[in-house]
């Protein structure tokens, strides 16, 4: 084929009109390239799908807690109902009018409304169709500090209380229960808010007694403290700095055992509103002991020097 002068020389002119166009279509290309290499390596990078699930594991049905409601309409009809709820766990960050509506109910009955991340409400799930919403219900229903008052004065006996301090465990609330109902104690009161209800595996630590004994929950320990002073309960501490020895301690009249945190004992508020702060004796090389062993200890002291008075 013959290309005339005038032709090639249009061609030459193409070459050089068109040749940025070319340059730019060929960084265009490589930066396309580069993207598909980043998106490669970022894929390699991440979690495979069984890390992520070790990191937020879905709870099987079978091991999901007794005590523990799911969906919108479940809620609200335990809500409804009148069911004594402990903690409510709302989507945090979901504000429509349904939530909102079921948050309102749940403060109006007490309930703590606790806001949470959507995958730790994914975790908790048992049925994955929480909707938002999973509320925790009492294993029981709370009493009052009258009806606790009331169950003593009814019996004719001076008031045996146990106040437990922000305990976190619920095996030790369970235990304590337990063994103040064996004692004849007439109530036991724990804080609302930060620390452990009355979940089914509480009341299966308790083995029943949970059924005999009332559990008063209240907002403020302090000022349940003031409230029975005012009744004329005296407030018996225990910590093992204490001034008071556990055999000079008169537990014979109206009083209220106070059984503080595991790990940190009485916070300081509750500690300033005891009459007397007790000491257990500690004769061995551990200088504490577990709450349920100490309220147990002093429950039973106070029972030896009321047995004493009736003889």
């Amino acid at each position: 084929m013959v290309v005339s002068g005038g032709q090639n020389w249009y061609n030459i002119c193409w070459i050089i009109l068109m040749r940025p166009y070319a340059v730019h279509a060929g960084l265009e290309l490589e930066l396309q390239m580069e993207e598909k290499r980043t998106y490669r390596q970022n894929r390699e990078q991440k979690p495979q799908r069984g890390e992520r699930k070790k990191e937020f594991p879905k709870r099987e049905r079978e091991d999901a807690p007794e005590n523990m409601l799911e969906g919108r309409n479940a809620v609200t009809e335990a809500l409804s109902a009148g069911r004594t709820i402990d903690k409510l766990f709302v989507a945090d960050g979901d504000t429509d009018r349904a939530l909102g509506r079921i948050c309102a109910m749940a403060k109006q009955a007490g309930a703590v409304v606790v806001p949470t991340d959507r995958r730790k409400l994914d975790y908790m799930s048992a049925t994955g169709a929480h909707q938002g919403v999973i509320a925790m219900v009492a294993a029981h229903d709370y009493a009052s500090i009258d009806d606790i008052l009331k169950k003593a004065q009814d019996a004719g006996e001076p008031p045996l209380i146990v106040i437990c301090d922000e305990l976190s465990d619920p095996h030790n609330l369970g235990a304590i229960i337990r063994t103040a109902e064996c004692a004849g104690a007439h109530g036991i009161i724990i804080p609302k808010r930060r620390r452990v209800g009355l979940t089914a595996v509480v009341g299966k630590a308790s083995a029943g007694a949970l059924e005999y004994m009332p559990v008063a929950r209240v907002s403020n320990i302090t000022a349940a403290i003031d409230t029975l002073k005012k009744a004329g309960v005296w407030v018996y501490g225990t910590a093992a700095e204490g001034d008071t020895t556990l055999y000079k301690a008169d537990l014979k009249s109206a009083a209220a055992i106070v059984i503080g945190n595991e790990g940190e004992g009485m916070s300081r508020l509750v500690s300033e509103r005891c009459d007397f702060k007790v000491s257990i004796p500690m004769k061995g090389s551990i200088s504490s002991l577990n709450a349920s062993a100490a309220a147990a200890i002093m429950l039973y002291e106070a029972v030896r020097q009321r047995s004493l008075t009736d003889t």
